[in-house]
């Protein structure tokens, strides 16, 4: 539905749209003055419309950036006229702004798709599928859905190849492996209204597939020393730190999953035979995990003193009232970014440093001490070898022994 408008008329046109969807006051001033600036390049240019090349070319020549924020850093001072540059042109193409991040708590679904919605996060409870899973499969579909009401889209059969084809072209700035879970999701729930008689064709047919090999991104890690510094970093003379101190060691010593970490209940716990048994939430298959000396002795001075009275039956809580166990989306990453900072750790722009890093680092140590892929899948609780072999990719002294000599090469050919 694009539409080829003045480029003042078209920036004029976004800001009331900002309005009218009531954007904070200092917001709207900020991105109208960022929309002056682009307005002036185009007709200093002579340009009265505005195309992505244009927004490419004054973000090239302006900040020194492109347009693709997720493949690399730019500067902070880019953001707002990124962000301008991606008003223009969702504007431009579907007519409406779509809320890239939606902060509220709970999501309100609206009326015309609450019914089917409903249905298909029933479908997907009776296939069994893990509370993350849902939850990550629901937020994709939930941006999907707010993109029909936008588009004044009244019911599921109104949906048509042409609007899945503009949604598609609006997630394109996305990275590549966020395109493809989002574009599998909204297949499967196409294919859920055809099946269920929702809708009359089967538009899952209509979503493009992405030719793409599998290149898994490689684990973020830290050397020994390094997670060595951030459990020491732990001040363990106060509640919170005890706390935080026995959940760093489950993960970096026993490799513990957060949301089974979240999950764990006293009643996991086996002191007589010093092992914690659980039933993964991701994998839904029980592991069993020994508690180590210094684990066993963290947890037991955190529940003698620190953990708060209360008759919440998971290991750890909050330690301030309510006391009670850590939210569903809660993962925990300021606990180990509090202790990275205090260790005076500096993080390469970039890093993923999530308590999943000491998970990754504890597989990759395991692989340089000679641990097979076998050991460290049944440690890090895989179901499919796969998912270990990536941390192949981790040992680079191994990986140095594979490489080969050129010349040696030549010499033979």
């Amino acid at each position: 539905m694009e539409t080829r408008k003045p480029i003042e008329m078209l920036a004029a046109e976004v800001i009331e749209e900002l309005k009218r969807l009531n954007y904070a006051y200092n917001t709207i001033c900020g991105l109208r003055a960022s929309l002056k600036r682009i307005c002036a390049f185009a007709w200093d240019r002579g340009e009265n419309y505005f195309s992505e090349s244009l927004g490419k070319e004054y973000l090239r020549e302006k900040y020194d950036c492109t347009i693709d924020y997720h493949l690399e850093s730019f500067p902070k001072k880019a953001k707002e006229a990124i962000r301008s540059v991606r008003l223009l042109g969702d504007y431009q193409l579907h007519g409406v702004i779509v809320r890239r991040i939606i902060k509220r708590k709970g999501y309100v679904k609206p009326p015309q798709f609450e019914e089917v919605l409903n249905a298909y996060e029933n479908e997907c409870k009776n296939n069994e599928y893990s509370v993350r899973g849902m939850r990550t499969r629901l937020q994709r579909l939930f941006f999907f859905v707010d993109y029909l009401s936008l588009r004044k889209v009244m019911a599921v059969g109104e949906i048509t190849p042409e609007i899945i084809s503009d949604y598609v072209l609006y997630i394109s700035p996305k990275h590549e492996k966020s395109i493809a879970s989002i574009l599998t999701t909204l297949r499967v729930f196409l294919r859920f209204l055809y099946l269920n008689g929702y809708i009359e064709n089967d538009l899952s047919l209509c979503v493009p597939k992405q030719n793409k090999y599998y290149y898994p991104a490689v684990p973020s890690t830290w050397e020994p020393k390094e997670v060595k510094l951030i459990l020491e970093a732990v001040d363990r003379g106060n509640p919170k730190g005890k706390r935080d101190y026995a959940i760093l060691l489950l993960v970096a010593k026993l490799g513990m999953r957060v949301g089974d970490i979240k999950a764990l209940k006293l009643s996991d716990l086996n002191w007589i035979t010093k092992t914690i048994t659980i039933t993964q939430e991701k994998t839904k298959v029980e592991a069993n995990y020994p508690i180590l000396h210094d684990v066993g002795w963290a947890i037991i001075d955190y529940l003698q003193n620190a953990r708060p009275v209360c008759e919440a039956p998971y290991l750890f809580v909050r330690m301030y009232a309510p006391f009670e166990a850590f939210g569903e989306n809660a993962n925990l990453h300021n606990i180990i970014s509090k202790y990275i900072h205090l260790a005076g750790i500096t993080v390469p722009r970039g890093k993923r440093q999530g308590l999943h890093s000491l998970r990754h680092s504890l597989a990759s140590t395991l692989l340089e001490q000679g641990a097979s892929l076998a050991v460290i899948s049944e440690v890090l609780g895989h179901v499919d070898s796969k998912s270990t072999s990536i941390y192949l990719h981790t040992d680079l002294i191994n990986l140095k022994l594979c490489a080969l000599d050129p010349e040696a090469v030549f010499l033979n050919a």
